[in-house]
C-alpha cells in the first residue's frame, strides 16, 4: 500500500518511515510533485494538521496522512503550542527558538512541558484523528546531537536525557510522535 505523508521534512519521513510495516510504502510530497508550500493558517494543531491532509487529498486526490507538532509549555500558557516552528521568527530556525523559549523562562521554577502531535489520516473518503502527547520538562541548556526541533531541551518524564541524547529507538517508543504514529499503524494494520 502506498501512502502520501503530506511532509517534505526528511527527519519525520524517516523517523515515521521506521515505524511502519514493509507493506506500506510512504511518499512524500516531494514524491507526488506537490513543491508548494501548504498553508498552515489554523489555529490549534489538530487545525493544521487536517488542513494539511485536506490539501494533498483535495489537490492530489492521494490518501494521505499530515501531522502536526507543537510544544506546551506551562508557564507560558501553553505557547509556543501552534507557532512552535515560527516562535522566534518566520525563518523557523530551530537554534533561534530554542534560545527564545530559554529565555522567556529564565528563572522559572515551573518547567512542565509536553510535546502534542496530531495526526490526521484521510483514507477511503474518512477521516481519523491520532493524537500522541510527550511530558516532561524543559532543561536549563541544551544537550544532545540528536532529533531536531526542541528536542535537545526537552527531558521526558522518566528520563535523566533529553529527547536529542536518546537513541531513535527508545524516542520513537515515548516520544509524541511515535505514539500519534503507533495508533496510525495499529488502525492501518486492522483495515488491511
Amino acid at each position: 500500500m502506498q501512502l502520501v505523508f503530506a511532509s517534505n521534512n526528511k527527519n519525520k519521513i524517516n523517523e515515521i518511515q521506521q515505524l511502519l510495516p514493509a507493506t506500506i510504502q510512504l511518499l512524500s510530497l516531494e514524491d507526488i510533485g506537490c513543491h508548494e508550500e501548504i498553508p498552515e493558517t489554523a489555529d490549534t494543531i489538530e487545525g493544521n494538521a487536517i488542513l494539511k491532509a485536506n490539501y494533498v487529498t483535495q489537490k492530489y486526490g492521494f490518501d494521505c496522512f499530515a501531522d502536526d507538532t507543537g510544544l506546551e509549555v506551562e508557564a507560558l500558557h501553553g505557547a509556543p503550542g501552534v507557532y512552535s516552528a515560527r516562535y522566534a521568527g518566520e525563518q523557523k530556525d530551530s537554534n533561534d527558538n530554542m534560545d527564545k523559549l530559554l529565555t522567556d523562562l529564565s528563572g522559572a521554577l515551573n518547567r512542565n512541558a509536553q510535546f502534542k502531535t496530531v495526526i490526521t489520516l484521510n483514507k477511503n473518503g474518512k477521516q481519523q484523528l491520532f493524537t500522541g502527547i510527550a511530558k516532561g520538562k524543559i532543561t536549563e541548556e541544551k544537550s544532545g546531537d540528536k532529533g531536531f526541533g526542541y528536542d535537545p531541551i526537552f527531558k521526558p518524564e522518566g528520563y535523566q536525557e533529553t529527547f536529542a541524547q536518546l537513541s531513535s529507538e527508545i524516542k520513537n517508543k515515548i516520544s509524541h510522535r511515535g505514539k500519534a504514529t503507533q495508533q496510525l499503524i495499529a488502525f492501518l494494520i486492522n483495515e488491511e
